[in-house]
């Protein structure tokens, strides 16, 4: 009676295309690991939306659940960190690319991938931080490490809209800095203000190529673009400026000097959200206090399960705007008898 549904990813089409359905499963079907998840929540990552449509070759064996991303509880542990009922998050580690991920109602891991949520983050508010509000306060993080502070000056952030953007204008003007978010989504302009963002620049700024320096405008930066916009970002930053480059939306391509760097001291700090299990516990600490996130009601849409596949479409095709979390509803009789 272990049966559950996972959303699956198949290349098995006569034309070769990833293509994916929703399949039952049963717990023999899952990956081996020690930690049975009986999953509540899983983002929704531009990631697992590129992976669902076969782009970037970012899954290489097939089936796959997708969904890099998970929170909920302990089911069955032989790991004796964890015990049934805890409440826990999991993303990076390879789940939903390499090992099966959180576009499933249950999910076997390894115990060194699985952290226990901090005291006073529940499942659902931790799968809509999720990897990209890890992200953002990765960035702050680290940031703040190398001297940042909200009176040295505004802080610009790219993609503003998405997940990782969205939460850095919240989680930044909660800490009191004054946000400058950069988006070509005219429409939210309303959304970003919402979050905390003082002004609000198109991307068109950054367009054009400049001067190896411009004029000092910037404390910091969180860029989730890369291209011309990272450019543009390193040569407009102040002296002693900070940038965290966190993502490569626009482009992996980088035409810049070193002039920003030696000659005003341009700190370009690049982040790798699959970091260690004693990073992650300090910055979801954080999370949880410091770097809490004011509105994550405003940023966080909960969706039903079968409405996966149309949100990832809509993901790709830039029609969505900061995090959406994927509701399993695990309470389904059907599903908890005999478990």
């Amino acid at each position: 009676m272990n049966r559950f549904l996972a959303y699956r990813l198949h290349d098995d089409s006569p034309d070769g295309r990833v293509a994916g359905r929703f399949t039952e499963l049963r717990f023999d079907n899952l990956p081996p690991g020690d930690v049975l998840i009986r999953v509540a929540y899983s983002g929704i990552n531009y990631k697992d939306a590129l992976a669902a449509a076969g782009r970037n070759a970012i899954v290489r064996q097939y089936p796959r659940t997708g969904g890099i991303d998970l929170s909920g509880h302990v089911a069955a542990s032989d790991d004796p960190r964890f015990r049934e009922g805890d409440a826990v998050v999991v993303h990076g580690f390879g789940i939903g690319v390499d090992h099966d991920g959180g576009h499933a109602q249950y999910a076997r891991v390894r115990g060194d991938w699985v952290m226990r949520l901090p005291e006073g983050l529940s499942p659902l508010e931790a799968s809509t931080i999720g990897v990209a509000g890890y992200t953002a306060a990765l960035a702050l993080h680290w940031m703040e490490h190398n001297a940042m502070s909200p009176e040295q000056g505004p802080v610009v952030v790219s993609g503003a809209t998405g997940g990782v953007g969205s939460m850095a204008v919240d989680i930044l003007s909660a800490r009191g800095y004054m946000v400058h978010a950069m988006s070509g989504k005219s429409a939210e302009h309303a959304y970003l203000r919402s979050l905390g963002a003082g002004e609000i620049l198109s991307p068109e700024v950054a367009s054009q190529p400049g001067k190896a320096l411009e004029k000092a405008q910037w404390a910091g930066a969180i860029d989730t673009v890369g291209g011309p916009v990272l450019a543009w970002m390193m040569r407009t930053m102040q002296p002693n400026g900070v940038i965290a480059s966190v993502g490569n939306a626009g482009s992996p391509q980088l035409d810049t000097t070193v002039l920003p760097l030696i000659l005003r001291g341009v700190r370009l700090l690049g982040i790798n959200a699959n970091s260690p299990m004693a990073l992650r516990e300090a910055v979801w600490a954080k999370l949880a206090a410091d770097y809490r996130p004011r509105r994550l009601a405003t940023i966080g849409q909960v969706i039903d399960f079968d409405a996966l596949p149309d949100a990832m479409d809509r993901m790709l095709s830039r029609a969505t705007r900061g995090r959406l979390v994927v509701r399993m509803d695990n309470e389904s009789p059907d599903l908890e008898r005999g478990l």
